[in-house]
């Protein structure tokens, strides 16, 4: 009896009550963060001090609201708004170097300092903003402390909440201690953090300005002129020959370019639009398989403008109840919702079955085409401003299979789309490059902070 009472000792923890904020056995067990112990200790609650200081929304006067991006993305200007549109009238003032977060998305890290464009703004009761003790820490020391994984997955354990609200709860935010180094040693972290991010960030403005290369050198090749025309007043007339569409807004596009080249309407340079080569239909009901693995790609897996994946998650057929559409080898896709984010991809990949979003058209242009002058061209602003006024719906912009079919491209001789994919794939492989150092970076500035701060 003595040994098997000795054994249960070992799950037997007592924790005193006046540091009881919490009464999850979860939170109880598991909120240790395995900090170094090569700095002194201290709890947060002994450098911040929660500022309350609030302010009652006037309707003629402009206010700034803030933005805190997750996984220490930063603290930007939201909007400027009129009063009158503010609709909680009670809210709290921020203050440039005061240390913010979001006690709802603190899971997430969503922590930040002010900066000095947001001083005089205002938060309301979801966010909390501290007074920084300057003598004692860095707040930009504090807010990379508290973006990291170990800290994020301790605020977990802090929020409480139904459902998806999970609320970071005060007073186990304020009693948690963490290592707090010399301001000397904080500002070098911090510096030296900076240092590798910067780097990373101007790898991507030069990215950035690649792709605008790419674009400026293809409507060059092309011999592609944009212009935006006014629209004519009074009574127009169209020819009932070239009437693809009735509604106004289809009419009123004045969206129009040139080229020296002949412009193909998409419906001329696809082969299969939705369907096999063998004419079946794409569309796949993938719950009625619920225990099928699935490669799917849905909206959210694009990048905006470049062609490229952000992940293509393995998902089970019962996971996805809506319908979606199968993309063979050789196949490209187009995001129909919200068009102007120019989401599309070519699948040049060996996937076995890979799914899409039903909000994607999936198509396989003709072989006279080259495939990757075609995925250029369909990242391009040749595209893009064909579409721009031809969405339908105010919300959630869509563009039909109609539009999208009869949208125009050049398509010169099958030499000259040779010529134009092997200069643009020489500034890909630029890009390439250039993204991998952004990867690199933004690894190396986190890995090096957490060394040094974390056992």
């Amino acid at each position: 009896m003595g040994g098997d009472m000795l054994n249960a000792m070992k799950y037997i923890s007592t924790v005193p009550f006046s540091g009881l904020f919490n009464w999850s056995v979860q939170y109880l067990n598991d909120s240790k963060i395995a900090f170094s112990k090569a700095y002194p200790m201290m709890r947060i609650g002994e450098f911040l001090k929660r500022n309350k200081t609030t302010v009652v929304i006037e309707d003629d006067v402009i206010y700034k609201r803030p933005r805190i991006r997750v996984r220490n993305g930063g603290i930007s200007l939201r909007d400027e708004i009129l009063g009158e549109k503010i609709g909680t009238k009670n809210q709290f003032l921020i203050s440039k170097g005061q240390f913010l977060l979001s006690k709802i998305d603190a899971r997430n890290g969503a922590f930040g300092v002010v900066p000095e464009k947001l001083d005089g703004g205002i938060i309301t009761g979801n966010f909390w903003t501290f007074d920084v003790n300057y003598d004692i820490v860095n707040p930009h020391y504090l807010a990379l402390l508290t973006t990291t994984k170990a800290f994020v997955n301790f605020c977990e354990q802090a929020s409480n909440g139904t459902t998806n609200r999970h609320y970071l709860q005060e007073p186990l935010f304020l009693n948690i201690k963490v290592p707090i180094p010399s301001l000397a040693e904080q500002n070098k972290l911090v510096k030296e953090y900076n240092k590798q991010i910067f780097i990373a960030i101007d790898s991507e403005r030069q990215v950035a300005a690649k792709y605008s290369d790419i674009n400026a050198i293809l409507l060059t090749e092309l011999g592609v002129n944009i212009s935006k025309e006014t629209a004519q007043k009074g009574l127009a007339t169209v020819s009932f020959s070239s009437l693809d569409r009735w509604d106004i807004g289809y009419l009123q596009n004045t969206s129009k370019f040139s080229t020296k080249y002949k412009a193909v309407k998409f419906r001329d340079c696809i082969e299969y639009f939705m369907k096999s080569s063998n004419g079946k239909s794409l569309r796949i009901e993938t719950y009625k398989t619920p225990s099928k693995d699935f490669r799917y790609i849905g909206m959210e897996h694009i990048e905006k403008g470049t062609g490229q994946l952000l992940e293509t998650p393995i998902i089970k057929g019962a996971q996805v109840k809506s319908q979606t559409i199968a993309v063979p080898d050789g196949y490209f896709i187009y995001g129909k919702l919200r068009p102007y984010l120019n989401k599309y991809w070519y699948n040049d990949t060996n996937w076995e079955n890979l799914v899409c979003s039903s909000e994607l058209f999936v198509f396989k242009v003709k072989e006279s085409i080259n495939t990757r002058f075609f995925e250029i061209v369909l990242g391009s602003s040749i595209v893009q401003v064909q579409i721009t006024d031809l969405t339908s719906g105010a919300r959630m912009p869509r563009i039909t299979e109609d539009v999208f079919m009869n949208i125009q491209i050049p398509i010169p001789s099958f030499d000259i789309q040779n010529s134009i994919v092997k200069r643009i794939d020489k500034i890909k492989g630029e890009i390439k490059k250039l993204q991998q150092t952004a990867t690199i970076k933004y690894s190396s500035a986190l890995t090096n902070f957490e060394t040094l701060i974390f056992e």
